[in-house]
């Protein structure tokens, strides 16, 4: 028997200071604040239009907190789905001009993004390829230079006017 898990419903991170964080993922993700409690140390944050009661939840743990090492033990990173390629190709922009844009793959089966909030938390940002489109892809993992231009012509609202 195994546990019948549908979707991730929430994360939950440790951060230096809940308030601060959240004006990120507010500001980046469009995300709103569902509670703040106990003085702003604990935020709970629901992406727009979701229908979670809190897709992320922040906890403070103070400013002198380390940042993650990476490649310890412990989260690597969350996976934040978009709809279309071409909230992808703006999710680029936005990290870009927040300075939170640490690279990109393309994983086949996925479009990816990678960023870090300000305490160093890593996130990705993807969107997924249609299934009947996976190909050789279905039963590997792959790590490729992402060109998110060629991927906006082939998967965007113009290209998949032109299939």
């Amino acid at each position: 028997m195994n546990i019948p898990v549908a979707r991730l419903n929430h994360a939950v991170l440790y951060v230096r200071d809940a308030t601060t964080a959240a004006e990120f993922y507010g500001r980046v993700f469009g995300f709103e604040v569902v509670e703040s409690a106990f003085g702003g140390r604990a935020v709970f944050m629901r992406a727009g239009g979701g229908e979670n009661h809190h897709d992320l939840g922040l906890f403070s743990v103070g400013p002198d907190a380390p940042r993650p090492q990476r490649g310890s033990v412990g989260l690597y990173h969350l996976a934040w789905e978009v709809p279309t390629i071409e909230d992808l190709a703006e999710a680029a922009r936005i990290l870009s001009d927040e300075r939170a844009l640490g690279g990109s793959s393309d994983h086949g089966v996925s479009k990816s993004l990678y960023g870090t909030d300000p305490d160093g938390n890593e996130f990705e940002i993807m969107w997924r390829v249609p299934r009947e489109a996976w190909g050789e892809f279905e039963n590997k993992g792959a790590v490729m230079p992402l060109d998110i231009d060629a991927e906006l012509r082939r998967w965007g609202a113009a290209g998949a006017a032109e299939a």
